[in-house]
């Protein structure tokens, strides 16, 4: 039998091999995982394994947090919130150098309170903000980096599903996950807004106004963004306030959207059909990878390799945040192969005890690890929102959506060294929750 070291390198070997050859992450994962437990163990053990992982992630109530709260920006998109939001921001700043850049990432920073999605966040406002930017003269690279920096919005701003499964993976209070992410979230949402400031003074030939917006269109606009600003501070504040759980929060947001949309005139029949269609699906797919990644973590854990990985990095001798540094600069070469809930679900088996060994809170690193995947999701050469914009943009090309982004990832570069020289930004508001 082949060394347990070797056997632990010829699975990832294996594993990145079968996602570059486009096999799907979990199903890649589950095969590793089965067959190098089954070939450490015993293949009969390994075959169980199979059944008994699926029914307990399926029927786990932990687990229905992901479902609900992909039901409720399902419901959300549908009932076409996103146009308000993005109306509402608009009528208030859209008169300013770059203010429809501004409105953008405002709406993008409310539809993803209450969506969690950064692909539907990034998608949805292709359409509808990128055609109003344009129409105003704004160039192709400001409005398509604008609407992927926004995109980013998706997975930092609570109901996250990325932070979900991190504490689902490190068995971390989810709930307390959310509150650490809305600090960093509203610091994302204006150091945006103070980027595109900056563009428009520093070039303010670059940047167009657009005609203000009487106080009456400013009224109007306002009523009509009532409702997701009602859900989303009933969802958060039930959570801060510890009237319910997070997995309770997920059915009392996809309800309580499904209950604005509806009583709105906004989800008809097909309306409904497609939300349920859209979260079935997507949730499908989120548990696919669960399983396959539960599958391969017994592979991870008969081989030890967290414990050797933890072993190594700790031993290096630079320090706690020189390897806190080597591990963003992996995530960031991973966003360049896999999507973010890929990352997550392979990478923090691996690193979260290393983590816990340096002393780091887990809460913490559960908001520093998103937004470095987030930032993953736009850097070149290749980024997951980048793909997204391109395919609901016809007009515009990748090298385009990337000259516009540049400035942003500084942003979040700068913005991750904030949290991680203040990490009270993320756990001041968790540490007063009940």
């Amino acid at each position: 039998m082949l060394d347990t070291n070797l056997v632990a390198v010829i699975g990832f070997v294996v594993l990145f091999i079968l996602m570059l050859l486009r096999v799907p992450v979990g199903m890649a994962m589950g095969l590793v995982g089965v067959t190098g437990f089954g070939y450490l163990t015993n293949y009969e053990a390994a075959l169980k394994l199979i059944g008994q992982t699926s029914m307990r992630t399926a029927t786990d109530a932990t687990f229905g947090i992901i479902p609900m709260f992909l039901l409720m920006g399902a419901f959300v998109t549908n009932a076409g919130i996103s146009r308000e939001l993005f109306r509402a921001a608009n009528a208030f700043v859209g008169h300013w150098r770059g203010g429809l850049g501004i409105a953008t990432i405002a709406a993008c920073g409310g539809f993803a309170a209450i969506c969690g999605s950064s692909v539907a966040t990034a998608a949805t406002f292709s359409t509808v903000a990128y055609p109003e930017m344009r129409r105003h003269g704004y160039p192709k690279s400001f409005a398509a980096g604008v609407i992927a920096a926004g995109g980013t919005l998706g997975v930092m701003l609570p109901p996250s599903t990325v932070l979900s499964v991190y504490g689902i993976i490190t068995q971390q209070d989810i709930g307390r996950l959310f509150i650490a992410g809305i600090v960093p979230g509203i610091l994302a949402i204006c150091m945006y807004i103070a980027t595109v400031a900056l563009i428009g003074w520093f070039r303010p030939g670059f940047l167009p106004t657009a005609p203000r917006a009487p106080w009456k269109e400013r009224a109007g606009a306002l009523r009509d963004v009532w409702a997701p600003l009602v859900l989303f501070t009933f969802v958060i504040g039930g959570l801060y306030g510890g009237m319910f759980t997070a997995t309770e929060g997920g059915g009392m947001g996809a309800a309580g959207a499904f209950i604005i949309g509806f009583a709105r005139g906004r989800l008809d029949r097909e309306a409904i059909k497609g939300s349920l269609l859209t979260a079935t699906r997507t949730a499908a797919a989120v548990f696919t990878i669960l399983i396959g990644a539960l599958l391969f973590g017994y592979f991870l854990t008969i081989t030890q390799v967290p414990q050797k990985v933890t072993e190594f990095l700790t031993s290096l001798g630079i320090g706690r945040y020189g390897v806190l540094a080597l591990i963003m600069l992996m995530y960031l070469a991973l966003g360049c192969l896999m999507d973010s809930m890929a990352m997550i679900i392979l990478t923090v088996p691996i690193i979260f005890p290393v983590i816990v060994a340096l002393g780091f809170d887990p809460i913490w690193f559960g908001v520093i690890i998103v937004m470095t995947v987030e930032l993953g999701l736009i850097h070149p050469p290749v980024g997951m929102i980048v793909f997204v914009i391109k395919s609901m943009v016809k007009d515009v090309d990748f090298t385009t959506i990337f000259r516009g982004v540049l400035p942003f990832i500084a942003t979040d570069i700068l913005r991750l060294i904030i949290l991680i020289a203040f990490p009270v930004l993320a756990l001041w508001l968790p540490s007063h929750m009940k």
